[in-house]
């Protein structure tokens, strides 16, 4: 792996150890001290460039014109052929001190007949500009390291010929002209604009750091609810309608926070059951216990019931204790799934075998409806405890010389068990509660049978677990359907 390829990820990680750079407020703060800032900076830059420019332009086109005239001089004391007039080289000199630069004229030989620095008199000039420049074109080159604005000029002559008026060339001007002033005043007008925008950064960093703080503060209103929430001093929805985001945000903490409240609600209510159930088969066990005690000469007939009586308790608390552990494995995970292919048909026939004693102590008719064989990927024990409750609690739930009837079909997807029953029904109110924990729609009638409240509990968990679903229709003091549905191939 490459250096380059490890950047990210190392700034990723200094950046996550550092709050900082983990800050809303501070990506707000560089956001807007970065929109208010460079558009300053790139304005006085421009600004400078283009006094600057301007500067240039107008300094050539003053020395240029100057030069002109100059070069119509040249021409009328004919000074190219005698350059020893006293007035021009004055005029020369002149130019060359008032510019800050150097003067060299040139021939039609390119030789140059006057140097105002006297170097290079005699000497030939041949250079790009000047061949420009003898074919009338002027030229005007700004070398900004140097400080200079280097110009040509024609000498140029106007004659009367056949075709009219002609302008001949007879030499260039060839100038120099400083610009330190210009970078003077440049270097004045650019501290001034740096403190300028010292001044203005300092106000905008003011004004960010202002406005970061503002548009932060609906977030920190949201952190200090949620604390008061999390610290127990307030349970109420809390609301900060500042912006969408922080709506969102608390919309989804309320719809937490009801479903916390939800879970708490029917915890306390499920230990509350719990203590309740157990306590119940205690008490009674004690009760029958404390008069076998009190009664020295207890009848063996008496003290036989009472036993009985005491061994049916504790039988209750036991199916209660592996209610309750049945329920904690199955919310526990579903690693536990031990998934084998199972014949249903033959596993409704062994447990309608097992219950049909129960039902005949009450004359009730058990049935088993096979429309089609079906074999199915499922967790054995666990179908089997969801086929036992729903039957079960059909016997139990229902008028003596009723029925059960048991119908299994399938399709190339699901198979279902349909399992109705003439029991006592249920009101169409308790559908969404029947499956919690300890509920029982006929209290006094579920104590008489010896339920729990937990069987339905039970066997939704089981369902959910194979990702099928479970369904309940029912008409009171008629029956009751309950209709379970499971894919035929385990869905991980």
């Amino acid at each position: 792996m490459n250096t380059s390829s490890k950047i990210p990820g190392l700034f990723r990680r200094l950046t996550y150890k550092i709050p900082i750079f983990r800050s809303l407020k501070a990506y707000i703060f560089l956001l807007m001290l970065i929109i208010g800032i460079v558009p300053s900076d790139i304005m006085r830059l421009g600004i400078l460039n283009n006094y600057e420019e301007r500067a240039v332009n107008l300094r050539g086109s003053d020395v240029a014109s100057q030069y002109r005239i100059i070069a119509n001089h040249l021409v009328n004391y004919n000074y190219l052929q005698n350059p020893t007039s006293d007035v021009v080289n004055a005029e020369l000199e002149q130019m060359s001190n008032l510019y800050d630069g150097r003067v060299l004229i040139i021939n039609s030989n390119f030789r140059i007949v006057k140097d105002t620095y006297a170097m290079s008199e005699g000497k030939t000039m041949i250079s790009e500009e000047v061949i420009k420049c003898f074919r009338g074109e002027s030229t005007t080159r700004y070398d900004k390291t140097n400080g200079y604005i280097e110009m040509t000029v024609p000498i140029t002559e106007t004659v009367d010929g056949e075709n009219g008026q002609t302008s001949i060339v007879h030499g260039v001007i060839l100038a120099s002209a400083s610009t330190d002033s210009i970078a003077t005043t440049l270097d004045i007008l650019s501290r001034k604009a740096l403190i300028l925008e010292i001044v203005m950064g300092i106000i905008i960093i003011g004004i960010v750091f202002f406005f970061s703080h503002i548009l932060i503060m609906p977030f920190k209103r949201v952190t200090q609810a949620i604390s008061e929430v999390k610290d127990g001093f307030t349970d109420e929805p809390i609301s900060v309608p500042d912006y969408l985001e922080t709506e969102h945000i608390v919309d989804a903490f309320n719809q937490l926070l009801g479903r916390m409240k939800v879970i708490n609600d029917s915890r306390q209510e499920f230990v509350s059951n719990v203590s309740h159930e157990l306590k119940t088969p205690m008490t009674s066990i004690k009760v029958l216990a404390d008069s076998l005690n009190q009664q020295p000469d207890v009848p063996v007939e008496l003290y036989q019931e009472f036993m009985q009586d005491i061994t049916e308790e504790i039988e209750r608390e036991n199916k209660i204790i592996n209610d309750l552990l049945s329920l904690v494995k199955m919310d526990k995970t579903e690693g536990s799934m031990d998934i084998s292919a199972v014949d249903i048909n033959e596993l409704l026939e062994t447990t309608l075998k097992r219950l049909r004693p129960i039902a005949r102590k009450r004359d009730i008719e058990v049935v088993l409806e096979s429309l089609r064989p079906v074999t199915a990927e499922v967790d054995e024990v666990k179908i089997s405890q969801i086929f036992t409750n729903l039957v079960e609690n059909a016997i139990k739930y229902n008028k003596e010389h009723g029925w059960v009837k048991v119908l299994l079909d399938a399709d190339h997807q699901f198979f279902t068990v349909e399992v109705s029953d003439s029991g006592i029904g249920i009101p169409e109110e308790d559908y969404e509660h029947i499956y919690e924990r300890f509920y029982r729609v006929d209290k006094s009638h579920s104590r008489e049978i010896g339920g729990t409240g937990l069987g339905l509990a039970i066997t939704r968990n089981a369902i959910l677990l194979h990702r099928g679903s479970i369904k309940v229709s029912s008409v009171e003091g008629q029956g009751t359907t309950f209709t379970v549905k499971i894919p035929l191939s385990y869905i991980k």
